[in-house]
């Protein structure tokens, strides 16, 4: 028999829980309102984050032809001139250097690209584009089907400069790239501003070995569509069933759990965690445990390794002891691990596949997940962290080897450069 536990809560912060916003403050009411219902005691940790409203926005085919376009502007990309602009069509495809051939100044032309990555927005920034379009969803996708997807910019593009960008349906694309759009109306005011957003934290202070500490993530933020039930209402659910066993269970070494804020931006709640308690992380916190995505009735089981070889052993052997198949997958987690496994804490990602669930649309349900299998990752993760918690030695070396390192390094995007950077270089080789 399993209890509902983990289930109920996933049904109450099943709303869209997006960093920054009044429905980001309730659902962390609820997760701290849950945490002094089973007796334990929680604080909110705040922090800032880059934040846009739109005032006003659209996009038209002007010439040859006239057609209204559908989009959704990319947030903290800037302004264009009050009462929009007239601007060139370009389709630049990949939108890597060969794309523009010829092409210098775009200050008067908005560019189609098929996706958008930092290389590409790197480069409509050094061409000073004007404006520009991303494809987004598939052609045959509708508004019964899909959406399109609020996104911000994220700040590493940023450091290249500001080129105001729309997302838009791929069938509008099609159809204005085949018909020869030449012309494209183009507006877009947005305010740009900080937003408080914030970690719920809570610890539980180990018994005899309570100078050592295992931090317990997870993100209760969501995007803008769906209920974010599997993104990841089931992992703060998760963390929360194990708040309540260690509760119950005292263990040997200190448990820190964080439910992290605004992950969904970039991971903002768990950089948060490290800054502010940075002293804690280097001294104290000798792994983590996160928990993105459980509980799907079908589906494989995931453990991401963020460590070295020894961790990965030590995972394989206990899911073997428990019983558990798992694929695992040792790489860098794109979770709320990531900023710890950066100041050196190892770290195991647990979480749940699919073959019937889909974050970031409209699909992310509780439709795919099941109260029973929600209680069995729940159960898996207390006998795989009492293990590590309650050992007389912790069963794998800590630290970062340096091939992972390089890989933490390549995740935050540290090999890449701004436009900036690249002046700066020339400059010196110059000299």
């Amino acid at each position: 028999m399993y209890d509902n536990y983990q289930y109920s809560i996933v049904e109450r912060l099943s709303f869209v829980r997006w960093g920054g916003t009044e429905e980001e403050k309730r659902a962390a009411a609820i997760i701290k309102e849950e945490i002094e219902k089973l007796g334990g005691t929680a604080e909110y940790m705040s922090f800032q984050i880059p934040a846009a409203t739109f005032k006003h926005y659209s996009a038209k085919v002007v010439a040859p032809f006239e057609k209204e376009l559908e989009v959704l502007p990319y947030g903290l990309t800037g302004n264009l001139p009050e009462g929009g602009v007239d601007l060139k069509f370009y389709y630049a495809g990949r939108g890597i250097a060969d794309d523009y051939y010829g092409m210098d100044d775009l200050s008067d032309t908005v560019v189609l690209i098929n996706e958008l990555n930092y290389d590409a927005y790197k480069l409509l920034c050094k061409k000073k584009a004007a404006a520009f379009l991303v494809v987004q969803n598939k052609i045959w996708d509708t508004h019964d089907t899909a959406d399109l997807v609020y996104r911000p910019m994220r700040p590493k593009f940023l450091e290249n400069g500001k080129v105001p960008g729309f997302m838009m349906w791929a069938a509008d694309a099609v159809e204005i790239v085949r018909s020869g759009a030449e012309v494209l109306h183009l507006e877009l005011q947005q305010d740009e501003f900080e937003a408080t957003s914030q970690n719920v934290v809570s610890t539980i202070p180990g018994t005899d070995l309570a100078s050592e500490a295992v931090v317990i993530t997870a993100h209760y933020d969501s995007v803008t569509v769906g209920t974010g039930s599997w993104d990841n209402a089931t992992g703060s659910a998760t963390i929360l069933y194990l708040y309540r066993y260690f509760l119950q269970n005292k263990p040997r070494r200190t448990l820190h759990f964080v439910w992290c804020g605004s992950e969904e931006q970039g991971l903002y709640g768990s950089k948060a965690y490290v800054e502010q308690k940075a002293e804690q992380v280097e001294k104290d916190i000798k792994f983590c445990f996160n928990f993105d995505m459980c509980g799907t009735a079908l589906g494989p089981n995931l453990v991401f390794v963020t460590g070295g070889d020894d961790l990965k052993h030590y995972a394989e052997a206990f899911c073997r002891e428990y019983g558990m198949s798992a694929d695992i997958m040792v790489n860098v987690h794109s979770s709320d691990s990531a900023p710890f496994c950066d100041k050196g804490v190892p770290a195991l990602g647990l979480s749940r596949g699919n073959r019937s669930a889909e974050i970031h649309t409209r699909n992310d349900t509780i439709n795919p997940l099941s109260a029973a299998q929600l209680q069995k990752d729940g159960d898996f993760a207390a006998a795989f962290i009492s293990r590590v918690v309650n050992s007389q030695r912790l069963p794998v070396p800590t630290g970062m080897p340096q091939n992972m390192k390089e890989s933490i390094d390549k995740y935050f995007q540290r090999h890449l450069t701004s436009i900036a950077q690249d002046e700066e270089k020339k400059a010196k080789a110059e000299k």
